[in-house]
């Protein structure tokens, strides 16, 4: 069974950096697309980034263009997301999620396609923003 732990979370100054981690494990198969996603209080999730680890390919909401940065480790358990120049804007609960379908990252951040769905997410964590 696919689980996601996400850890990193915590309180950090505006212009200050943080770098959350996602722990996977358990898919049956060797390729699937890891995406990372935040929801704030009385808004709507959003996409924020994404991996596809059959090629390696990221993907980036505009808001965190330039600032974010996805990245998974050699062993292929882990992904990160290293925030830089943070704002109180970024203040969220952040979650990761996967699915089998490596083309959800594509779809999802190049298509625009808001009926990409993923089956497997963590729980999040809180990342809050603040002087």
């Amino acid at each position: 069974q696919v689980q996601l732990v996400e850890s990193g979370g915590e309180l950090v100054r505006p212009g200050g950096s943080l770098r959350l981690s996602c722990a996977y494990s358990g898919f049956a198969l060797d390729y699937y697309a890891i995406g990372w996603f935040r929801q704030a209080p009385g808004k709507e999730r959003e996409g924020v980034s994404c991996i596809s680890n059959s090629d390696g390919s990221t993907y980036y909401a505009d808001s965190v263009k330039g600032r974010f940065t996805v990245s998974r480790d050699n062993a292929g358990d882990t992904v990160y997301l290293q925030m830089n120049s943070l704002e109180p804007e970024d203040t969220a609960v952040y979650y990761c999620a996967a699915d089998y379908r490596t083309s959800a990252c594509y779809r999802q951040y190049e298509e625009k396609d808001s009926r990409v769905t993923y089956a497997y997410w963590g729980r999040g964590t809180q990342v809050t923003v603040s002087s």
